[in-house]
């Protein structure tokens, strides 16, 4: 499919630069995929939609500070280095800014070298595997050194970590946040339990997909980075009983959906795995997984928004965009929402 049939006019002054002050308080823009009907919320108004047996299912990812600056070694050329995947052994793959000057055994130095650098692979766009050197343990180590891996449109950092993480931010991995949990509050997580909502957690560590944007005129031509996902026993026992009884499936966002998808779809069933995948989802696809799905606004022309048009259809997802835009709703990570329900009618 041509990618300029996901596009669509966006006010740059609708992007939102900082989180709702209330979580729950953003505006949610509720859709009936089957009815091709929305209505204009509040997130806390979400808790009307659910009904008891029905399985929410989250991200617990947790972002950690990514965002890194080093000096090389010898020149003291100033780099940027994003950490995106944790290959083991003290070693990541990394995006680098000013990635030329990044050959193999360039050493780079971060803040008072807490963090020293070697890269041991040079591979394309800008992806280098550094090997990190450091006394204590990492992840403690780079709380010191590292910024919050904000997207490119939000042009100032948090004042405090945790708005950039879910309160139910868990594991650590991510090189970015699964944002449509964002808008959720133990109250309000509390009140769907009393429901008799089942919740679940699983996990995908966020990476290079997220930063990459579409640059193909066809979707064919576009290759999906792959990221890694952990499905537990108990929670693949629970989703399967939910299929078997027919009760609903709900996804808060689009990596919980490729995460569900990617496993149903390899094995017919839900099934505990720790594995990768590098599914993309665009009109054409069949759900296997979910039945509902909540999610935020997307950038133009990204995969994201192709998932959400091959969940609800994509002339119908524009419409809904473009009534988001006219309402002045907020857009992309720190944005409002939206809940995607009923049974489907995919153009």
């Amino acid at each position: 499919m041509d990618i300029e049939l996901f596009n669509y006019y966006l006010p740059e002054e609708l992007i939102a630069q900082e989180p709702s002050k209330v979580r729950d308080e953003c505006r949610l823009l509720s859709v009936n995929r089957e009815t091709k009907t929305y209505v204009d919320e509040h997130f806390y108004d979400i808790e009307k939609y659910f009904k008891k047996g029905d399985v929410l299912v989250r991200n617990n990812t947790k972002v950690i500070p990514a965002r890194l600056f080093a000096t090389k070694e010898k020149t003291n050329a100033h780099v940027e280095v994003l950490l995106l995947k944790d290959l083991g052994d003290d070693t990541w793959e990394c995006l680098c800014g000013n990635a030329k000057a990044i050959k193999v055994d360039t050493v780079l130095h971060f803040k008072n070298d807490i963090l020293i650098g070697k890269c041991i692979k040079v591979l394309d766009e800008g992806i280098r595997y550094i090997k990190f050197f450091y006394k204590g343990i990492f992840l403690e180590e780079l709380d010191k050194v590292g910024l919050m891996p904000l997207p490119p449109y939000i042009h100032k950092q948090v004042d405090d970590n945790d708005e950039y993480q879910t309160i139910y931010a868990k594991v650590s991995g991510s090189a970015a946040a699964p944002t449509a949990g964002f808008h959720f509050t133990n109250e309000l997580l509390e009140r769907l339990k009393l429901k008799g909502v089942i919740i679940l957690d699983i996990t995908l560590n966020i990476g290079l997909g997220t930063f990459r944007p579409v640059k193909v005129k066809d979707t064919n031509d576009h290759k999906m980075h792959s990221e890694t996902y952990e499905i537990t026993e108990n929670v693949a026992k629970e989703l399967n009983l939910a299929k078997k009884e027919n009760r609903r499936i709900i996804a808060v966002g689009t990596t919980s959906t490729r995460t569900l998808e990617a496993n149903f779809t390899k094995y017919n069933e839900f099934k505990a795995t720790n594995e990768a995948t590098d599914i993309f989802i665009y009109p054409g696809y069949k759900f296997k997984a979910i039945d509902a799905l909540i999610t935020n606004f997307h950038l133009p022309k990204s995969t994201l928004i192709m998932l959400i048009s091959a969940f609800m259809g994509r002339e119908f997802t524009l419409e809904c965009y473009n009534h988001a835009v006219k309402e002045k709703y907020r857009f992309f990570s720190f944005g409002d929402s939206m809940f995607i329900y009923g049974k489907g009618q995919e153009d």
